[in-house]
Formats: C-alpha cells, sequence, structure tokens
C-alpha cells in the first residue's frame, strides 16, 4: 500500500508541475481585464473539462493514434512539442504575457484553444498521458490527472484574488517572465528527450 501511495504521489507531482497551475493566473488576471467574473469563471470551467477528455483520450489511444493511425514515433512528438514550448515560454520571457485575446473574439473559440489545449492540456501534459501509464498505471496516471487539473482549477477560480496580492508588490510581470524562461527551459529538455530516445531507437 505504501508502495503504491509512493507512486501515486509521484505521479501526482509531477502532472501538478506540468500543469503548473500559477502560469494560469496569469492567463486569468490577462482575460480578467476583458471579460467579467462570470465570463471567466465560465472559461475556467469549460477549459478545465476540455483539457480533461483531452488528457483521457491520448491516456487510452494516445500510443494507438501516433503509431497505426499517424504512423508518428513518440519521439518525434516529444521535439515538436519541446519547439512549441520554447516558442510560448519565449513569447511569455520577452511580452510579459502568455495569451492575449483580441476584441470581439468568440469565447468558443479561446476556450477549447487556446485555454483548454495547449494551455492546460499541452505538449508536455499529453506526452505525460501517454507515457505515464507505462511507469504509474492506468489508474493512479488518471487519477493524479484529475486531481492535478481540480487543483489548476481552482487557481483559475480564485486568480482574481491571488492576482490582486501579485499586483500589491508587482510580481505579476516579473513572474511572467521567470515562468516563461522556465517553460522554455522545459521546452528544450523535452526536445533532449525526443532526440536522446531518438537515438537509442535507431542504436
Amino acid at each position: 500500500m505504501a508502495f503504491q501511495l509512493k507512486y501515486l504521489l509521484s505521479c501526482m507531482v509531477a502532472l501538478l508541475a506540468l500543469v503548473n497551475p500559477i502560469q494560469k493566473v496569469f492567463v486569468m488576471t490577462t482575460l480578467q481585464s476583458q471579460f467579467d467574473e462570470a465570463t471567466t469563471r465560465f472559461i475556467a470551467i469549460k477549459a478545465t473539462i476540455t483539457a480533461f477528455i483531452t488528457l483521457l483520450f491520448f491516456l487510452l489511444l494516445g500510443e494507438l493514434v501516433f503509431s497505426y493511425v499517424f504512423h508518428v514515433e513518440l519521439y518525434a512528438f516529444q521535439i515538436t512539442s519541446g519547439v512549441i514550448l520554447f516558442y510560448n515560454g519565449i513569447s511569455g520571457l520577452q511580452k510579459g504575457t502568455f495569451i492575449r485575446v483580441d476584441s470581439g473574439v468568440n469565447l468558443r473559440d479561446i476556450t477549447a484553444v487556446p485555454i483548454g489545449i495547449p494551455m492546460i492540456a499541452g505538449p508536455a501534459t499529453i506526452t505525460a498521458a501517454v507515457t505515464f501509464p507505462a511507469h504509474y498505471g492506468h489508474t493512479n496516471t488518471i487519477v493524479s490527472i484529475a486531481v492535478a487539473l481540480g487543483i489548476n482549477y481552482l487557481f483559475m477560480y480564485y486568480a482574481k484574488l491571488i492576482g490582486k496580492v501579485l499586483n500589491r508588490y508587482n510580481l505579476i510581470g516579473p513572474l511572467v517572465r521567470i515562468f516563461g524562461l522556465i517553460v522554455a527551459t522545459i521546452g528544450v529538455q523535452m526536445m533532449l528527450n525526443g532526440i536522446a530516445t531518438f537515438w537509442i531507437s535507431i542504436r
């Protein structure tokens, strides 16, 4: 039982780090300057549901989809995902924001993409959903995804309160750039992991 709990906690912490709830505070703070509170909370709920369905789909059918439908190896997905993460991280580092919504945009257009995917269910979390079951087991991975997304939703729901505290000490801008650097670094690591896997496969 202790061994299983250790695996569950390890999987949960890893997924929580990949989902990165703190980043979503910055995303929701940006949206709150353009939409009212009820609208932003609706976005949080719908985006969380979208992300959960997406991750569950890749967890159950990811390898089948990659290998037999698209004939894509996992390392190719890791490298491509790493490039996307690196680009998003550099964008946050330079511009001080992870997302900007144009005026007049349809809420349906931003709830699923880019907030649900790839802001929550992004390249890193999708890769984890595909690869974690082999190490942690399907049940542990599904529970960990649910917990990570639940915590992420709470951060999004209370983003206004958290944002007020951060704004009081002028921390929003610097923290966005710091997390942009972290996201870019994760992207580089993901690319290196994909390259390493590719190298092992051809040897």
